[in-house]
């Protein structure tokens, strides 16, 4: 990993978070009203987010689970509805207050909500990590090295989102680049699945793992595509 580049990144990501577009997100993450972009958005998540519950199992029980940026919380309270013990951490101590604020009392005693690095090794060990739209602002080499990093810690699978390269994602980031810089998130990186694929397999701490399901959602201006990394 390019620990500069990384650290930068992650950097610009808790500051439009956690400072730029919070009160966006408020709304885009609650039943409020939005226009149709951010209504696409909204859908495309709420989509991928049931998708990967559904990867995790209705039957949590026992599951000690990393909710790799969080958000304001969603997943980490339906997998805690389905009995599992969730550690959820984002960048933003704002949307984690949020989350806080959000969080249903039935579930209170099974979620651990946090703000700081997904990376700690101070959150322990898991049998799941979600990395649900959290890696996509990163360069392809940098995101594999920081799911390697959590693969150490990781006893079953992995399932992560990132921005598939295709045109039609290029031509919208190029619009995106149009919108007022405050109303702009920090640039997606677009990778190939090839590209982890060939990473994956040449990593050495990520040997004792293999890919196994992928699913592309396309909704609007939300398009994202899910990988689920099992150890072997």
């Amino acid at each position: 990993m390019n620990d500069m580049t990384y650290e930068r990144r992650r950097s610009e990501i808790e500051h439009y978070f956690d400072r730029t577009a919070v009160a966006a997100w408020e709304k885009l993450t609650s039943d409020a009203p939005v226009g149709r972009i951010r209504e696409s958005v909204r859908a495309g998540r709420d989509q991928m987010r049931s998708m990967l519950l559904e990867w995790l199992g209705e039957d949590l029980t026992g599951k000690r689970i990393l909710d790799a940026g969080c958000g304001t919380g969603a997943l980490a309270v339906e997998a805690a509805r389905r009995g599992a013990t969730v550690v959820a951490i984002d960048l933003s101590p704002t949307l984690v207050d949020l989350a806080r604020e959000r969080m249903p009392h039935d579930v209170a005693d099974r979620i651990t909500f946090t703000s700081g690095d997904m990376l700690a090794p101070a959150l322990g060990e898991f049998d799941h990590v979600v990395a649900m739209d959290s890696i996509i602002h990163y360069q392809t080499e940098d995101a594999v090295d920081a799911l390697s990093q959590l693969s150490e810690r990781t006893s079953q699978s992995i399932l992560f989102t990132f921005a598939p390269r295709t045109p039609l994602l290029a031509a919208m980031i190029s619009v995106g680049r149009l919108l007022p810089k405050r109303d702009r998130a920090p640039w997606l990186e677009p990778m190939s699945e090839q590209r982890i694929a060939d990473l994956m397999d040449s990593h050495e701490a990520l040997a004792d793992w293999a890919s196994a399901r992928t699913h592309r959602v396309s909704s609007g201006f939300y398009k994202s595509q899910a990988m689920e990394w099992v150890r072997i």
